[in-house]
């Protein structure tokens, strides 16, 4: 109930206060008293006030005078006064007292000219102890001076009628003192006889009582001052006009608001002249206004003056004859006025506090304050913004009082003060109107509860120190580790000064705030308290932090001067800038010249330059720049300067000469070019002489003219003339001699000119150009030519032209339209007879708009089979490359096919864009071309990009099977690539079965590299249907198959007959029991088993003397060859180490040289794919013998594949084709079922790791190796990832880095039959070897035949080296002997020879043939059969032992 009353009674007070209105009983009326506030003390705001203030007095000498002054307090106040701003001591002073209202009595002023004791400015103050001093306005006591005439009246006369002004000019203090007297007699003022303000005396309407004696007198107080007296005479009217004269002209004038302003205008002459006056050229209305008076006489006055008024003000005197006028400005001054007054405050220590002041006034006044009648002196902590607002900063309890704003300008001064309370801490600041607190004080208290208070914040650092800012963060009070309710105060000063600044956080919680406004390189110390609901806390420890020093750099030289030292120099000088900001090191000299945007610079060392090779007679402007150790300070302000003059450094342009008659010429030139003058022209130098003579006369012109007429001249004379240009520095260089001859006689100017003799007219859009030539008569003067044009009529335009042109063109017509234009000769008699012509103009045609700048940069990004990004830039764009515009990019592609030019094109809104649909692995160009609007781009450079390869979709085509010719067990496949390839063919596979429906992979294949297109498959079962299938594979995989072609084999008629090649059925071949089949299981006739015996037993005998030579042969080896052999057999496990070194393998004692056999070379072609590039493998024949009746077939392949020496057929064999089902029948890519046991002599130059597949060989079973070897390493080494990458095409290849290729038939060992065996599918691709290897063909079927002696084939039977043949599958019938077999290569060493093939005879019975291998193995010697084998046995226990590791 208590706190309700006392808020209600709160609240009464400050309307009581706010309104003005007499406080309520019980209210504190004085400073000091006391209030009860929501339970603590506040001091209420005490009024204290001027009622009176003084004002500006003019005095005279001796005069008394009073300057006004009363206060209001509720405590009387003590009133003192100031004079020019020292107190005046008046208890001692006899003529100056004290009233008892405050105003001061100054009795009988004192003012000489050497003494003026009381002439100056006053100011009340008043004081009332414990609350304040305040300060009035000042006041100007002005006491006029001794009386002096500056003009004085002069004898006139003035028509009957006119008005008269007598002058008396005195000092302007005492013009209001100034009276007239006439005849010695006072003149009385009137509407019609007034007084100015400067005190001229005006008489309008004269009569002839205006005649007589006139003089001025001064009476200030003292003896009257008289000036001279002068007559006014009245003239009766004049009979005839007068001149209008002014003869008192208005002036200007400037007056305070509220006084009043005279213009004085006086006219005379005869008629009488009337007066009017305009203000700012509009007619100035005086009858029935308040304020503008038109005095007798014509002068203006104008009353109680505003801002309204101010302009320009025209006196207009007409007498009906002539009109006169003079012109005057007003301007009005305000005195200041106060649009907003300071309000009083209350704060708390260290807060910053703005009293505001805003005034207005003219001129603009200056705003001072004073703090208890003492001058404000800016600081750091009192600081003026905003022009007129006070900041005081970091308050103290001293700052307490009153505050003063005094604003003042030429006319007057006025001043408004408020009032400042320091509250307790703990008294909460009221509620009151928060203009005049600052944002960092902007928080009005609420009141404060009790409870606990936050301690001190912890770890206050300064996280962030500038040169004029630092921010400071801290932790928490220890009492609130949250702080979530918690704000901040942030008291900071300059060390050693006890005025603390405040700063407050701007929502609770936050622990940081940045200080700014501070001062660099100063130490501030702070601290900061927490604040709760409670109140404010314990403050932190202080902190000391010193700003950053601030870079000082210097400032701008003073005292700049440039002046011209010669016609191409300029000398700068300066001074050093100011001390203090460090060691100036050097200046910079900036210049450049008037005009141009490109400054130079020098660099100078001392306090002046003299810059030469500068134009001419030019403009410069020039500055300086100081730099010390932190860089380049402030420049000085411009300086302009002009280099001197000189004689101009060109001659004139375009001199004409032109006869005008027999005795003159005119000359015509221009000045020289612009930049060679050197100075202003101010004339031309014409010399001319007879071009007979050397002597010429000089003609001098001043001005700028550009003609000039030389007369008198002799006739029929050439004259030469030249012209040089005049500066104030003397002559420039002359122009070449010109010639022109004067006529022999003038012409005739006695009539008109004829007409032209043609006339030519060529049409365009918009204008047409007029040709002609002039009349034939050329002794007619001609001086000029018109032209007459118009829409269907000739005269709507004439234009005249010099008589020496010739052409003409006449612009700005209408696009297809009839103009009919006429041309006439004129001199100055008239005009001759026209000449007309008409012309179309042509039709208006847009230009094409200019061409757009091609996009750049073009790239093609292929993304895959069918799609690229195609990317480019525009130049024509900003840097960011952003499109703002509308433009749109056109891109165009074609295959990069000469002779395809059909392009296919996209729009795209932005850089890029993705073409798709393009076919896989083709070439392609791109081009791009920009369009905005009408404009366009020529296409861009192209960008290429091939798409990537796809699996071929389109199967190989045009498939055909033909039976070879003579050998109608072997066919031929030809086919063409696909149509669809998608990329490099990098093989075929060639399907064949003799069932169509079979399941693909029962089907026999057949694998061909890619650059062939034809392939030989022999050994077929005659009179029998095959089926025919292709697949093509590029680097991405196989494509689809070609339908199945149908090809029946000829019947066996005729083939078996003389010169056919036997059947291959292998060595171990065991006919059925039950017949004479074929090997196929065809029959046979009678004659086919005779010739069959005969040949059987013909190779039988031929073997045996061979086996015979052999044997003895191998006898009369010496002992060093069978150690060398010995320890060829011993290094097979290092054979890999022999990098193809061809000295270091000895062939064994088994091979035949054959030194007289010829071998057909054979053309190395270039290798066509490197992708097929497999292992390099020695080309060789295998026959790998299954010994297994579980197994399905007997792999017996044939490799003929030496890179280069593939013919352009390929044969095969298919033996036992009955129920074949080939294990090995699976796709490129995939792995064999089983282990696949099989051997490939690999030569050592790839690279030593050895290469296996999952079928490498298995431990010491018996199988039969037969290796038909290359003597000669191949020059060719493969990567483990190339060998992995081609092992793609060559499907379950095993391969073993095993034996060197020269040993190891030698180093064969017997195996056991019943061994394990594998399929070996054959390699079809080619090796990639570097060298041109000697090989020859060998297909061993029999284990003898391999030492069968090469007869020249048959004719019919030629075995084609150009056929690399691929031995097929052969099946096995069950429970088949097994035979040995020794094979040996055919070669040379030594020598390199191309490879020939072997032709091998067929294989006799399968009894026979064992028949003859035991005799052959009978003729060898015991112990030397013996020594082989076991070396053959060493060889092939190392063998294994290196495949199954």
């Amino acid at each position: 109930m208590a706190a309700g009353r006392a808020r209600r009674l709160l609240g009464s007070l400050w309307i009581a206060l706010l309104l003005g209105q007499p406080e309520p009983a019980g209210a504190a009326a004085r400073s000091g008293s006391q209030s009860l506030l929501t339970g603590s003390l506040v001091r209420t705001f005490t009024p204290f006030y001027f009622l009176v203030e003084p004002m500006d007095v003019l005095s005279v000498r001796g005069a008394s005078v009073i300057m006004n002054c009363s206060a209001h307090c509720e405590t009387s106040p003590k009133i003192e006064w100031k004079k020019d701003g020292t107190f005046l001591n008046l208890v001692s002073d006899d003529r100056r007292q004290l009233l008892p209202d405050g105003s001061l009595l100054i009795n009988s002023v004192v003012h000489s000219k050497h003494n003026k004791p009381d002439e100056g400015y006053y100011q009340c103050v008043a004081t009332v102890e414990s609350l304040g001093t305040i300060v009035s306005r000042t006041a100007k006591l002005t006491v006029a001076g001794l009386p002096r005439f500056t003009s004085q009246p002069e004898s006139s006369s003035v028509y009957k009628g006119n008005s008269a002004i007598l002058n008396c000019e005195v000092n302007v203090d005492l013009a209001p003192f100034v009276m007239w007297e006439q005849d010695r007699q006072p003149v009385f003022l009137d509407d019609r006889v007034f007084k100015l303000p400067s005190g001229a005396l005006i008489i309008s309407n004269a009569t002839e009582m205006d005649g007589g004696l006139y003089r001025c007198v001064i009476e200030s107080g003292g003896t009257p001052k008289y000036s001279d007296e002068a007559e006014l005479k009245i003239l009766p009217d004049p009979e005839v006009a007068q001149k209008l004269v002014l003869v008192r002209q208005p002036s200007s004038l400037t007056r305070v608001m509220g006084q009043s302003a005279v213009f004085p205008c006086v006219a005379v002459g005869f008629p009488t002249p009337s007066i009017r006056w305009t203000r700012n050229a509009e007619e100035l209305i005086t009858e029935g206004s308040e304020r503008f008076l038109l005095l007798a006489g014509g002068s203006l006055e104008i009353s109680d003056v505003s801002e309204e008024d101010v302009g320009m003000y025209t006196c207009i005197a007409d007498n009906g004859n002539e009109t006169i006028e003079a012109q005057a400005e007003l301007t009005v001054q305000v005195p200041p006025e106060f649009l907003k007054r300071p309000a009083n405050i209350y704060a708390h220590e260290s807060m910053d506090i703005v009293f505001e002041c805003e005034v207005t006034g003219k001129p603009t006044p200056t705003v001072k304050w004073v703090k208890n009648g003492d001058m404000v002196i800016p600081s750091d902590y009192f600081k003026i913004v905003k022009e007129h607002n006070l900041q005081v900063l970091g308050l103290v309890k001293s700052d307490e009082g009153f505050y003063q704003c005094i604003a003042e300008n030429d006319v007057g001064n006025a001043q408004a003060g408020a009032q400042l309370i320091i509250l307790d801490l703990d008294v909460a600041i009221p509620t009151l109107p928060p203009t005049s607190l600052t944002s960092a004080t902007n928080d009005h208290l609420a009141p404060a509860t009790t409870g606990p208070l936050p301690s001190a914040p912890r770890d206050v650092v300064a996280t962030l120190v500038s040169t004029r800012f630092i921010r400071l963060t801290w932790r928490t009070p220890v009492s609130d580790p949250q702080g979530d309710n918690l704000t901040y105060s942030i008291f900071y000063t300059k060390e050693g000064i006890n005025r603390e600044r405040v700063e407050n956080t701007s929502r609770p919680g936050e622990t940081q705030v940045t200080i700014q406004n501070l001062m660099p390189e100063t130490v501030y110390v702070f601290r900061v308290v927490a604040q709760n609901k409670h109140g404010p806390g314990e403050s932190s420890a202080p902190l000391k932090v010193a700003t950053q020093p601030e870079v000082q750099l210097p400032g701008p030289a003073p005292n700049i001067r440039a002046y011209a030292s010669s016609p191409t120099s300029v000398t700068v000088t300066w001074e050093t800038p100011l001390a203090g900001n460090g060691e100036i090191q050097n200046y910079k000299l900036y210049y450049m010249e008037k005009g141009q945007d490109t400054e130079q610079d020098v660099d100078v060392g001392g306090l002046s330059y003299t810059i030469n090779g500068l134009k001419k007679y030019t403009e410069y402007s020039f500055r300086v720049v100081a730099y010390n150790k932190h860089g380049p300070g402030v420049s000085t302000q411009d300086v302009v300067v002009r280099t001197l003059s000189d004689v101009p450094s060109a001659p004139p342009q375009n001199l004409t000469l032109e006869v005008r008659n027999s005795k003159s010429i005119m000359l015509h030139w221009q000045p020289p070019p612009a930049g060679t003058h050197s100075g202003q022209i101010t004339g031309y130098k014409i010399r001319y002489r007879k071009a007979s003579r050397k002597s010429d006369v000089t003609e001098s012109i001043g001005g700028t003219q550009l003609f000039q007429l030389i007369e008198g001249l002799e006739r029929g004379t050439e004259y030469s003339f030249r012209v040089a240009a005049l500066t104030v520095n003397g002559t420039g260089p002359a122009t070449d001699w010109v010639s022109a001859e004067t006529f022999e006689s003038d012409l005739d100017e006695t009539r008109v000119p004829e007409v032209p003799s043609s006339l030519h007219v060529r049409p365009l859009v918009t204008s047409i150009v007029v040709s002609w030539t002039p009349p034939e008569n050329q002794n007619i003067v001609v001086r000029g030519y018109a032209i007459g044009y118009g829409i269907g009529s000739p005269h709507a335009q004439t234009i005249k032209v010099d008589y020496k042109q010739r052409y003409y063109t006449i612009e700005n017509l209408d696009p297809s339209s009839h103009y009919v234009i006429t041309l006439k000769a004129f001199n100055n008699v008239g005009e001759g007879i026209p000449l007309y012509e008409s012309a179309v103009t042509r039709p208006h045609s847009v230009p094409d708009p200019s061409p757009m700048m091609p996009p750049v940069g073009v790239q093609a990004s292929i993304l895959s089979h069918d799609t690229i990004r195609i990317t480019w830039a525009d130049n024509s764009l900003p840097k960011n490359q952003k499109i703002t515009d509308a433009r749109y990019y056109t891109v165009r592609w074609k295959t990069n096919i000469p002779a395809n030019t059909k392009y296919k094109t996209a729009n795209a809104t932005t850089l890029s864009y993705l073409v798709t649909g393009l076919k896989p692995n083709t070439l392609y160009e791109f081009s791009v071309m920009v369009t905005k609007g009408r404009r366009s781009s020529t296409w861009s450079m192209t960008a290429h990009g091939t798409t990537f390869e796809l699996v071929p979709t389109s199967p190989p085509k045009d498939v055909t099977v033909v039976s070879k010719e003579g050998k109608p067990r072997t066919i031929i496949v030809n086919w063409q690539p696909p149509s669809e390839a998608n990329g490099k063919i990098t093989g075929y596979i060639i399907y064949y079965s003799t069932d169509v429906n079979a399941e693909i992979h029962d089907w026999v294949i057949e694998p061909v590299v890619g650059n062939r297109l034809t392939h030989q498959i022999q050994e077929l079962t005659l009179d029998t249907p095959y089926y025919f299938k292709i697949q093509a594979r590029n680097s991405k995989g196989m494509g689809p198959m070609s339908e199945a072609v149908q090809f029946r084999t000829p019947k066996a008629s005729g083939s078996g007959g003389k010169g056919s090649r036997p059947v291959d059925i292998g060595a171990d071949y065991k006919p059925p029991l039950g017949g004479s089949n074929s090997p196929h299981g065809s029959p046979t006739s009678p004659l086919d088993s005779s010739m069959l015996l005969v040949i059987i037993v013909s190779v039988g005998v031929i073997t045996i003397v061979i086996v015979v030579i052999v044997a003895v042969f191998c006898t009369r080896r010496t002992t060093s060859h069978q150690k060398k052999k010995r320890a060829a057999c011993k290094s097979v496990n290092g054979s890999h180490k022999y990098k193809g070194n061809s000295k270091d393998v000895k062939p064994p004692d088994l091979w035949i040289h054959h030194e007289r056999l010829e071998l057909k070379p054979i053309d190395k072609s270039p290798d066509p794919n490197p992708i097929m590039t497999d292992t390099p493998i020695p080309r060789n024949s295998q026959d790998i013998t299954p010994v297994d009746n579980s197994m399905d077939s007997n792999i017996h392949q044939r490799r003929n594949s030496y890179r280069g020496h593939e013919s352009e057929d390929s044969m095969s064999t298919l033996a036992g084709r009955r129920g074949m089902r080939p294990k090995m029948m699976m796709p490129f890519d995939s792995q064999p079922p089983q282990p696949v046991i099989s051997a490939h002599p690999i030569h050592s130059l790839d690279n030593p790791h050895h290469h296996f597949h999952s079928g490498s060989l298995a431990s010491p079973t018996r199988s039969y190796l037969h290796h038909q070897v290359n003597p000669w390493p191949i020059g060719t080494s493969m990567s483990h990832s190339d060998r992995a990458n081609s092992t793609e095409s060559v499907r379950n290849t095993p391969s073993t880095d095993t034996m060197p290729a020269s040993l190891s038939q030698t180093c064969a060992d017997h195996q056991d039959p019943e061994s394990t065996a594998g399929s070996y599918l054959a390699n079809a691709q080619e090796e990639d070897s570097g060298q041109n290897l000697p090989t020859a063909h060998v297909r061993p079927s029999h284990p003898l035949k391999s030492f069968a002696v090469p007869a020249v084939p048959p004719a019919g039977s030629t075995y084609d080296p150009a056929l690399p043949s691929t031995p097929l599958l052969t099946q096995q019938a069950p429970n088949h002997p097994v035979h040995s077999v020794k094979t040996a290569s055919i070669g040379t060493l030594g020598r390199t020879r191309p490879p020939m093939p072997v032709v091998v005879p067929s294989a006799p019975d399968v009894q026979e043939t064992t028949r003859m291998l035991e005799d052959s193995e009978s003729n060898y010697e015991p112990d030397e059969l013996t020594k082989e084998m076991a070396h053959l046995e060493g060889l092939m226990k190392d063998l294994n032992a290196i495949t199954t590791a």
